[in-house]
């Protein structure tokens, strides 16, 4: 799809329609247009927000997940959203509940899909292992139930980070990070309605995991969406955004108390 990405103050972001927020915040290895079938459908009623998270760009010595939690904390003030619903694919979930948990007056709804910060299946102990296509290739379908969402131009992306010894030094630095800040005692702290979407056949945050969030927090309502891996707003996204549609019309932000 076509959309504009804006630049302001440093940040590079999506920033489309009018209304209540949806704050999207893609994965590791994600970008912008994993969020694609969202914009589409909800930017008619909603104000859809992606900002580009910096991974490759950060400092090493800023290369974690508090890194990247500052980052959204500044763009959040530079442009004053308010009553968000927070969406997280993966290390974006992750970030999500930090940012839920350190700004409880801002964020109204939270939606998590194939999130970590409970247990996450690494993609291979040397990964991202430079210099090899084939594996790369294989790395990246093992993110999806079908091989072909896998396309070769998202392929050809990532092998191109992993060319990269800084930007590999940052994905490994950003993962050893998400491996050690586990929220389970936390979860508990989590008082808005939050939307769980899981791929059933998840290879990286296996179903277990979206039952154990489920149990963790209070007010989750989990959703499982049957030959679908880790990202289902890509695979399955006319099945994501139904349920996203559904789960937010009976949760609207003017029944919330602050």
């Amino acid at each position: 799809m076509n959309y504009q990405i804006q630049e302001e103050a440093g940040f590079r972001y999506v920033d489309e329609g009018q209304g209540e927020v949806l704050l999207l915040l893609h994965g590791l290895f994600g970008a912008l247009s994993n969020w694609d079938g969202v914009i589409s459908t909800f930017s008619d009623r909603y104000r859809v927000v992606i900002p580009l998270l910096p991974i490759y760009e950060m400092p090493i010595r800023h290369a974690s997940l508090e890194g990247l939690l500052a980052y959204i904390e500044k763009f959040v003030t530079q442009k004053s959203l308010q009553d968000m619903t927070l969406l997280g694919n993966s290390l974006g979930g992750h970030l999500a509940i930090l940012y839920t948990f350190t700004h409880p007056g801002r964020v109204r709804r939270l939606v998590l899909t194939g999130s970590s910060g409970l247990f996450e299946n690494g993609m291979g102990g040397s990964f991202p292992k430079r210099g090899s296509y084939e594996y790369v290739a294989e790395r990246v379908a093992y993110t999806f139930y079908d091989p072909k969402v896998a396309t070769k131009e998202l392929i050809d992306e990532v092998f191109d980070i992993t060319t990269s010894i800084p930007k590999c030094m940052s994905i490994v630095g950003i993962a050893k990070s998400a491996q050690r800040n586990n929220v389970a005692k936390d979860l508990y702290r989590i008082q808005v309605p939050t939307l769980l979407v899981w791929g059933l056949n998840d290879t990286i945050t296996p179903a277990e995991v979206g039952h154990e969030f489920n149990r963790l927090i209070a007010d989750s309502e989990l959703h499982f969406i049957d030959k679908c891996c880790h990202a289902p707003m890509m695979e399955h996204p006319e099945q994501f955004n139904e349920l996203l549609e559904n789960w937010l019309a009976r949760h609207p932000v003017g029944e919330l108390v602050s």
